[in-house]
């Protein structure tokens, strides 16, 4: 029984990737419709559904896939929590009717197209994503 245990917990760490983290720092970016800088508690707000308009432009914030390193890295850069926290907080804010969590991406790709594609789009990347042209709102 203690041997099929053991077994199993070595099978599981083998088998479960290792999170490796984001190679730089993060980079928030937007759609070109949103004009000049943001400052950190403006994308904290952005992204805790409390502001919905920046300069009289609609935002909808994207997030990097659950489990992410960069998303990670964000929650602990910018918002300055953990996932637990984040998932928790917008859980009690759609219990409550005020919002509902920004819709998540599968890779640093996916944010720059939806980003650049969608006025109004707000993202987060690892700065090695970063590519010219890119409207880059804030950097940490």
């Amino acid at each position: 029984m203690i041997k099929t245990a053991i077994r199993n917990a070595l099978l599981a760490l083998i088998l479960v990737p290792c999170a490796r983290p984001a190679s730089g720092g993060v980079v928030v970016i937007g759609h070109p419709s949103l004009v000049g800088k943001l400052d950190e508690p403006t994308v904290q707000k952005i992204f805790t559904g409390k502001v919905i308009e920046v300069g009289g432009v609609s935002v909808t914030a994207v997030n990097a896939r659950l489990g992410s390193p960069m998303r990670n890295q964000f929650l602990q850069v910018i918002l300055h929590q953990d996932e637990d926290k984040y998932t928790a907080y917008w859980t009690v804010r759609r219990y409550i009717g005020k919002g509902a969590p920004p819709r998540e991406m599968t890779s640093s790709a996916d944010i720059i197209t939806f980003v650049t594609s969608t006025p109004g789009a707000v993202g987060y990347i690892d700065e090695s994503d970063v590519k010219p042209g890119l409207n880059v709102l804030l950097q940490k």
